[in-house]
Parts: structure tokens; sequence; C-alpha cells
């Protein structure tokens, strides 16, 4: 019997008997974001992105051929000199105290480049997904996720600065294990670093949960907050989800004041004055109106309250100033002496930034001896590879930020910000190990939006300039 003109038979899904469930496709990536309190909480954060690799590459093994983001040669330039510069390791750098003996320099050296080609794949991974398996939106949302995650972080640890405990996995590993420097440093899980920053007062509290330092917490709060108001905000939908968004982006002002970590305060600036700029070429003055009225807002908001007081007494008070410029200063000079291999990692200086006759000793152990490339990801690739590695590793995200510069969508947007602050965060903090993941996984995010958008768009006739443009492009891109 035929059905009725004009109707059709739909197939009926039977499901099979008995109750069946599966991971989803992108659950590696879920998993390390929605259960990152819980990895800090153990104390396995600095790894965290290591282990999760594992399960990415099996799966994109069995996928088939791996496609790779444009600009990705640049790169693999710099993984490349990350591996070869082991060889340098032995070599002591100017100014500084010999390599000490032992396998703890080759440790470091190990654990950097494991987190560097760990936080390659996952860039891969959310390259590699379809929109079925991992759309743009979760992704987006996975970031907005982990910006309430530090809000959170920042308010407690504003509030309760000693607040701490040791990671339960303390407890299970071996004595040799745990009582080692490094592994202790990271069993004793904190909710802030007590510092003291303004002179003539006492030790400030200064957020870090859910990472390991203080300078973590503000790069991340910067680049998970823009994420936080495109996914919440302006890609929300709801109006219970868009108010939420709203409401935990002004929450962060307690904390972003109290953590007085100005180059957090200055990448919020050059945020708020990108975004304005994009939206003023494209006319949107209505939604620059609106921005405007809101960072005034804000602004009145910290004068009329204790909040201005703290951001005044911070920024006349530039206590670590010295020693950044010494340390600058040092990465600069071995670079010179090794342009292009570097010397592999960070070294200790001799003396301090007054002299170098003052150095750590029994009376005083936090003088001197400061670690050149630790005061931010540019002078730490000066230092451990040199020129070429410093080049590779600022040409991929200034390609990137140049090819996707026509992309006007909030995530066209948002995306190169988030490389415009990692461009001047590199000056003063480190990118390991959760702020560069978030920042390649950025660049996969405008790849995926940039083919889409070109997929989408129109193609000019072939008798046109534009349209033997449009197909040079895809050429070059297959």
């Amino acid at each position: 019997m035929s059905p009725p003109e004009g109707k059709r038979f739909r197939p009926v899904a039977v499901r099979p008997r008995g109750w069946s469930w599966r991971l989803p496709t992108a659950w590696p990536l879920i998993s390390l974001f929605l259960l990152w309190p819980v990895w800090w909480a153990l104390g396995v954060s600095s790894f965290v992105f290591i282990i999760f690799a594992v399960p990415m590459v099996v799966q994109m093994a069995r996928r088939g051929p791996v496609r790779v983001p444009p600009g990705f040669g640049i790169w693999l330039i710099l993984l490349l000199w990350l591996l070869l510069s082991v060889s340098m390791l032995g070599l002591t750098t100017p100014n500084t105290l010999p390599p000490g003996g032992g396998g703890g320099r080759y440790l470091g050296w190990g654990i950097r480049l494991a987190n560097f080609v760990a936080m390659t794949v996952a860039m891969l991974y959310v390259y590699n997904l379809g929109e079925r398996e991992l759309s743009r939106r979760r992704m987006i949302r996975l970031f907005g996720f982990m910006g309430v995650v530090v809000v959170i972080g920042g308010w407690i640890g504003a509030l309760f600065p000693t607040l701490g405990f040791v990671a339960p996995l303390r407890f299970v590993l071996p004595h040799s294990i745990a009582t080692h420097p490094f592994v202790a440093s990271l069993m004793d899980v904190k909710f802030a670093q007590v510092q003291q920053v303004i002179e003539g007062e006492a030790s400030s509290p200064r957020p870090s949960a859910p990472f390991t330092y203080t300078n973590s917490w503000g790069e991340n709060t910067a680049i998970l907050l823009v994420w936080l108001i495109v996914g919440w905000v302006v890609l929300g939908g709801r109006p219970l989800r868009r108010t939420a968004g709203v409401a935990i982006a002004l929450a962060a002002i307690f904390p972003i004041i109290y953590s007085l970590n100005r180059g957090l305060w200055i990448g919020l600036g050059i945020a708020a004055a990108y975004v304005a700029l994009r939206l003023a070429l494209r006319g949107r003055m209505v939604v620059l109106g609106g921005l405007a009225l809101a960072v005034g807002l804000i602004g009145v908001l910290i004068v009329a309250t204790p909040l201005g007081r703290t951001f005044d007494e911070r920024l006349q008070n530039g206590h670590s100033d010295d020693i950044r410029t010494t340390l600058s200063a040092g990465a600069v000079t071995a670079a010179n002496h090794s342009p292009i291999l570097g010397y592999g990692g960070n070294r200790a200086l001799i003396g301090s930034n007054r002299s170098i006759a003052i150095g750590k000793s029994d009376d005083c152990k936090q003088c001197g001896n400061r670690e050149l490339g630790s005061n931010g990801q540019l002078w730490a690739l000066l230092v451990g590879q040199g020129w070429v590695g410093a080049l590779a590793y600022n040409g991929f995200f200034l390609y990137s930020l140049w090819r996707y510069r026509r992309d006007h969508s909030a995530i066209g947007i948002a995306g190169t910000l988030v490389i415009i602050l990692m461009l001047f965060f590199q000056f003063t903090y480190g990118a390991l190990e959760a702020t560069l993941a978030y920042a390649l996984i950025s660049v996969a995010l405008l790849a995926r939006n940039d083919q889409l958008r070109r997929a989408l768009a129109p193609v000019p006739p072939k008798g046109t300039i534009a349209g033997l443009r449009a197909r040079l492009e895809a050429a070059g891109e297959r």
C-alpha cells in the first residue's frame, strides 16, 4: 500500500535493548576544561595537557590525514628549535652561574618541550574536529566555563589569601618524588600568593587559583574573559545566559584590582581599545557607544570605592621594574652570544640587579641569582632558543593576526584580540602552561571560522580579478 500523495513515512529509530552510553568524540578536550579545578587541586595542572594529548593523538591517527592550520610551518620551526637547543644546555651563559650538574636541567627542558608539543596537539585536535563533534560555540563556552572558574578562584584568593591545602596526590607518591622541590611546589596548593608589592604596607593577597602563580591568573583571566563575553553575552542567545555573562564580567573587577597585576590592567585596556577600533571601522556606533558607557561606569565604580586607592597605589609602586629591566637586558645579551640555538633554558644570574656581589646566602635566601628568562615568554625564548626561536614564535602569531584580519565576526574579533594579548603578555609573563594552549586553540578557532566563512561566501565570476584572487586563495589552502 503506497503512502498518500504529499506525505512521507519517516523511518522510526529503534533503540537497542538495554542501556548504552558513549563518550562524546571531543571528550579529552572537554574533560581537560570542565575538570580543570580537579586537576589543579590534585597538583597535576602542569602536566594535564601532556596527559590528554595522548588520547587526542590516538583519535587523530584513527581519523586519517591530519590537517594543519595556515602558517603551521612557522610553528614547526619553533618546535624543532626547542628540540635542537638541548645540545646547548651544558654551556655557560654570559654573566650567569654555570649550569648545575645532574639531570635537573634536562628534566626542565624535557617538560618544557613536552608542554609545547602537547599544546600543539590541542590546536591540531580542535582544528580537525567537525562542527558536529565540537562546534565553535561549544568550544567558546568551554572557555567561558574556565572564565567563571578563574573569577571564583580570584574571589577566594582575595578574601582568603592564606587558604591552601596539600594535594591528595602527595600522599600516594613515593617519598623521593614527593620531596623533589619542583614536585613539592606543585603539591602545595594555594589560592593566592601573598607578596609585599606596595611599599610601607603589609603583604598583599594576590589571587592565583586555579593556577600556580598570580601572573598566570592575570593573563589567563584576560584571555578567558574575552571568550566568556563572546560566548555568554554576544552569542549567548538566552537572556538568562547573557545576564549571567555580564554579572560574571562585573564580578571579575574585584579580584582583578586586588591582584595588583599591572600587566592585566594594561591588557584589558588594550582589549577595550581594540574592540572599540574594530567596531568603529565597521560603523557599529550604537554598540561602540554601549561599550564606552560600560567602560565609563566601571571606571566610576573603581574610583568611588576602595578599589580606586588600591589601583592608584599599585601604579605608583613599581617594585619589580629594576629586576625586570636587568633580566631583560641579560636575556638579550644571552641571545646575542648564541643567536641561533640559544642556551636551551633559563639560567641563574650572577648577583642581583644591584650588584654582582649580592647573591643568595644563608642570611638572605631571597637575594639575587634570579633566573634569566623568568620575566616573560619573549625573554625565555631569547635565552633558551635564541633569536630564531623568538622570531618563529612571534612570526606564527603575527601571521595568524594578519591572515584573519578581515574576519569581522565575533569569533574573528575575539580570536585576533587573544593573539594581540599574547604578543603583549610575552614581555611580562610566561606562556606555559595553560595560556599558550588557550592561544593556540584560539588560532584553531580562527582557522575553522575562516574556512566556513570562505565556504559560505559567494564566489565572484571567473572573468573578474576578485574571482581570480578567490580561486588562487582556495588553491593555496589546498
